[in-house]
């Protein structure tokens, strides 16, 4: 059993390690405010799917992890997950960047903790915003290699405020291994998606706007509809997460991803599909759609072993069931 300590636990890819990390048997502290558009959600409140209250190895903690980082010093931690940030769907990204921006303070923050009580080892969350915009337009983009990344030369232009937050993560990682000798690896998750997820999100929204318009001519996506995204499913993320963790010590990056590109036209019309109807899938451009297309090269997942194994179609199909049988 480990003494585990996951930051931003009750958002959507917290609650789910958290899942994984009881049922493993760990002894599981899990931190988070839950603020608002984040997808944070109280366990009090009940989380979707699974309760950890159920668990006597689950400690919650509902504050800032800053505060938390402030008033515990703790240095028995076997492996820290921070996961915590202020992020959200593309109109958070978009329209609140100075909001995301606030990501610097929680890393700095939380690395400087980490010196201080030197953990076992730690996971860091960064992201695929992470990855050079450049190589993400259309008729120029290629799948994203993790050493398309390099401190050591042109790192690139990230996807606003948020990929510029998730770098810094990464190069303190770096720093805390070379100067401080901590033990850490950092996970660039592409487009992750599940049944509980907020509804700020493209997965759930696309997802229930087809349930709720089945039977209609036309079923709308935001942006074009032609930008590509690499969907995975968050329970193949946490799988890649707990097989690799042990493997990288250095701060080193690695993708969570599939290597497909589905694009949202695509996207909606499994969904439509899903729901017994076939409609025209039209795009609306005055809404955010980001870069043009973002997938995960693949090849490093591999050889740590890891390789995603939920098809999106499939994924696709049984959030429509979940929803559905929510009465969505």
């Amino acid at each position: 059993m480990q003494k585990v300590l996951v930051t931003g636990g009750a958002g959507f890819v917290g609650r789910h390690l958290v899942r994984r990390l009881l049922e493993r048997g760990d002894e599981v502290h899990c931190v988070d405010p839950i603020v608002d558009f984040t997808g944070g959600i109280h366990p009090q409140a009940g989380w979707p799917i699974f309760d950890p209250c159920d668990h006597d190895a689950f400690h919650f903690y509902e504050e800032d992890c800053r505060n938390f980082f402030r008033r515990r010093d703790d240095n028995d931690f076997d492996t820290v997950f921070h996961l915590a940030a202020i992020v959200g769907g593309r109109l958070v990204i978009e329209n609140n960047p100075l909001a995301v921006a606030d990501d610097l303070s929680i890393d700095a923050e939380y690395w400087q903790w980490a010196a201080k009580v030197t953990p076992g080892r730690t996971a860091c969350f960064s992201s695929s915003a992470a990855y050079p915009v450049d190589l993400q337009r259309d008729g120029d983009y290629v799948l994203l290699k993790e050493d398309m990344i390099s401190f050591e030369g042109d790192i690139g232009m990230p996807d606003l405020s948020y990929g510029w937050s998730k770098l810094t993560v990464e190069y303190l990682a770096r720093l805390a291994h070379e100067r401080h000798g901590l033990k850490s690896v950092c996970y660039r998750p592409f487009s992750g998606y599940g049944e509980d997820q907020d509804d700020t999100y493209p997965f759930p929204s696309i997802c229930k706007r087809a349930i709720a318009n089945r039977g209609a001519d036309v079923l709308n996506v935001w942006g074009t509809g032609e930008q590509m995204r690499d969907f995975i499913h968050i329970e193949d993320c946490v799988t890649g997460i707990l097989q690799t963790v042990e493997q990288i010590d250095d701060g080193d990056a690695v993708n969570l991803s599939t290597g497909v590109y589905t694009n949202f036209k695509q996207f909606a019309r499994m969904a439509a599909e899903a729901c017994g109807y076939e409609p025209e899938v039209v795009g609306l451009s005055d809404k955010p759609s980001g870069v043009f297309a973002r997938g995960g090269d693949t090849t490093k997942q591999r050889a740590l072993g890891f390789v995603a194994e939920t098809d999106f179609r499939t994924g696709i199909e049984r959030a429509i069931a979940y929803y559905e049988s929510q009465g969505a």
